[in-house]
């Protein structure tokens, strides 16, 4: 069962990634964070791709990414936007919530996308698919009362109506992922490089606009975090890929599995960055992944 501790490793990966996240915003520039962590995400994946193109035995591998048509272009700069903005209000609530609040917040993704799924795309979750968006529910109402113990209000914070909004956000360009990969044709490899190098493009308006207008009252400092964005997501990604790629693997599975991240998220919040109530935000978050494993196995 190498695809289960692949899929672990990936969580596992995934619950680092936020806590690099959340180290790199704190007290920084969030448009230099995006821009810096992205280049970096970029530069990887133009390597890779050059290495794909100009070693033979890259032939056929997860890194033989094919050159785009325009159009096609067009197709991927879309996903690029709809991710930096996700991304941006992401970032902006991390900074002003704590690790162990916000990656369970984020974590809601699930609930949105069977949400806008049922709306626009006619899709109809099970019985038990709406018992798992219930508990995700109920356990989002309980973080909103740990929230209130620490002075965030869930009605008013603006950090939790960014992370909600970039939470939804992010449910879309799931849906946009699924129209990619099933509709036009793409592979997985194709969307994750392509997108990672026009997410540059894209995130360039918001970083001119703090160099001309926040950079001196919100200054920039440079962290080893910020690399270890781009690197620990894409290990993260290759470790989920490998997962799916095995013949064996349980895709209902596999994705609840990488929810784990929560727990990692959770035991950094807490150990490093000295984040309260652990025991109350411990039962959430097992309540919240006992809803999304319903979510997912249930259809």
């Amino acid at each position: 069962m190498n695809w289960l501790w692949l899929s672990i490793l990936s969580a596992i990966l995934l619950g680092f990634y936020e806590a690099a996240k959340k180290h790199a915003v704190d007290r920084n520039a969030v448009p230099a964070v995006l821009m810096s962590s992205v280049t970096c995400g970029a530069l990887i994946w133009g390597g890779l791709m050059l290495v794909g193109r100009w070693v033979p035995a890259a032939d056929g591998t997860l890194i033989d990414i094919r050159p785009l048509t325009w159009p096609q272009h067009g197709l991927i700069l879309l996903k690029s936007a709809i991710v930096a903005a996700s991304w941006t209000m992401a970032y902006f609530s991390l900074k002003g919530l704590p690790l162990s609040i916000a990656s369970p917040l984020r974590a809601t993704g699930p609930i949105w996308t069977i949400a806008m799924a049922t709306l626009f795309m006619g899709e109809r979750p099970t019985f038990v698919q709406w018992i798992g968006v219930t508990i995700v529910v109920a356990s989002f109402f309980r973080f909103s009362t740990i929230g209130r113990m620490e002075g965030i209000d869930f009605r008013s914070n603006s950090a939790v109506a960014w992370m909600i909004a970039g939470t939804l956000i992010g449910a879309i360009s799931g849906l946009y992922d699924k129209l990619l990969l099933q509709r036009f044709g793409f592979t997985a490899a194709e969307v994750q490089a392509w997108f990672s190098i026009d997410l540059v493009i894209v995130m360039i308006p918001g970083f001119i606009y703090w160099w001309t207008r926040d950079r001196v009252a919100v200054p920039f400092f440079w962290r080893a975090s910020i690399p270890a964005i781009a690197i620990l997501l894409l290990a993260a990604d290759y470790a989920y890929f490998s997962a799916l790629e095995d013949p064996t693997a349980l895709v209902s599975l596999v994705s609840p599995v990488r929810r784990l991240a929560m727990v990692v998220s959770l035991v950094i919040g807490i150990a490093h960055f000295r984040e309260k109530h652990a025991l109350q935000k411990a039962i959430c978050v097992g309540v919240v992944i006992v809803g999304i494993v319903l979510i997912s196995i249930g259809g």
